[in-house]
């Protein structure tokens, strides 16, 4: 791998596993070979047991050196911690092969980010839908589209292999918040995820999401609410697969789950730090700032989605009571998942009620569009 130039700025390696998608890694390191950022970059590809290996070439178009490391099985996600002791880069800037960063806004947002932020997560989009990834919380990043201190990955020992794919960044995020880091959003990070569809299988996907959504919640969440948010978990991957269908998927992941979850090893957060790991806090921080520049004694909360239950929570603690859309005072957009929740918040943008936002990030965001109003609460 390269040599920085420590002038340059913040360094970062580029650190993409893939299986059996040739063309989408091609197009990720095309991308990335399109940044203007000489000195500041290198990639590490990582086969994950691929039928035939990628042809990888070893410096891009920018100048930028890569390495392709090839393992003999799939490692899942875990296949990003082969970056440990491989660079020297100050940030390792995580892509799936079907994603990439769309500009050299990566940079600004990594230039002088306080010592205390261990991971800077994307504004990621989804091309072709006009709508963001959805995922994530605010303090917990999703796994195509983040940069995490190459310090910090390598203190908490990366992802846990066990979980394969879905949720490790949800358990990574929470050891980073249990270890006095912080995870930052910072819209000036953008990334595409075109979403490949080869190699997807929803119902492995709702497998994993249930055990592996479960094992969190068993490992970090407080005695006091461990079980309930266990609960919460299996109804909603419940939810999630009777929409798409998957429910065979569904009863294999639950039969795993009973098997598996009382062998977790519980390193509960603090209560403040599970509220921060499940977005209470920022429903808190952002719904009572808004309620404090103007009371309101009546909400409607639309556009439910992940943790809709931190929105109905950070109401009930003000007093507000909710009532039908037409009936209530304001609109409380009801994710504390970001993409979906900004998305939601620039369809109610145009109209002329008072819309709330449970974080104040997806205001900061949509405040910069053009076109945009200065306070999108009101």
């Amino acid at each position: 791998m390269s040599e920085f130039d420590a002038a340059a700025g913040s360094t970062v390696c580029f650190v993409i596993p893939t299986r059996d998608r040739c063309d989408h890694l091609e197009m990720t390191l095309d991308a990335v070979g399109r940044l203007d950022a000489p000195g500041r970059i290198e990639a590490l590809v990582v086969d994950n047991g691929s039928a035939q290996s990628p042809l990888v070439a070893g410096e891009l178009a920018n100048g930028a050196l890569v390495r392709l490391e090839c393992l003999p099985f799939n490692e899942g996600a875990a296949a990003r911690n082969r970056a440990i002791g491989r660079t020297r880069a100050d940030w390792l800037v995580m892509l799936d092969d079907d994603s990439h960063p769309t500009d050299n806004g990566l940079f600004a947002a990594l230039d002088g980010v306080p010592e205390d932020v261990w991971a800077v997560s994307a504004d990621i989009r989804v091309p072709g839908s006009g709508a963001r990834e959805m995922g994530g919380l605010p303090e917990v990043f999703i796994g195509c589209g983040v940069a995490v201190r190459r310090v910090a990955f390598e203190r908490l020992g990366g992802y846990d292999a066990a979980f394969g794919y879905y949720a490790e960044e949800y358990d990574l995020s929470a050891r980073i918040i249990g270890a006095g880091g912080r995870v930052r959003f910072d819209p000036r990070f953008r990334v595409e995820h075109r979403r490949a569809t080869s190699g997807r299988d929803i119902g492995t996907i709702v497998e994993r999401l249930v055990r592996n959504n479960a094992w969190v919640m068993q490992r970090y969440a407080p005695e006091t609410v461990r079980r309930s948010q266990v609960r919460e978990t299996r109804r909603r991957c419940r939810f999630i697969a009777e929409k798409e269908g998957a429910m065979a998927g569904y009863a294999r992941g639950l039969t795993e789950l009973r098997r598996t979850l009382h062998a977790q090893e519980c390193t509960p957060l603090t209560p403040a730090g599970f509220d921060r790991f499940t977005g209470m806090a920022a429903a808190r921080e952002a719904i009572g700032s808004a309620f404090a520049a103007s009371s309101f004694r009546t909400a409607c909360v639309v556009d439910e989605g992940k943790n809709a239950w931190c929105v109905r929570r950070a109401l009930a603690e003000l007093g507000v009571a909710e009532a039908g859309e037409d009936a209530a005072d304001t609109l409380v957009i009801g994710t504390m998942s970001p993409g979906p929740m900004i998305d939601a918040l620039e369809r109610w943008a145009a109209s002329r009620r008072r819309v709330i936002a449970p974080w104040t990030g997806a205001d900061d965001l949509v405040g910069r569009m053009p076109g945009a109003k200065a306070d999108a609460r009101v």
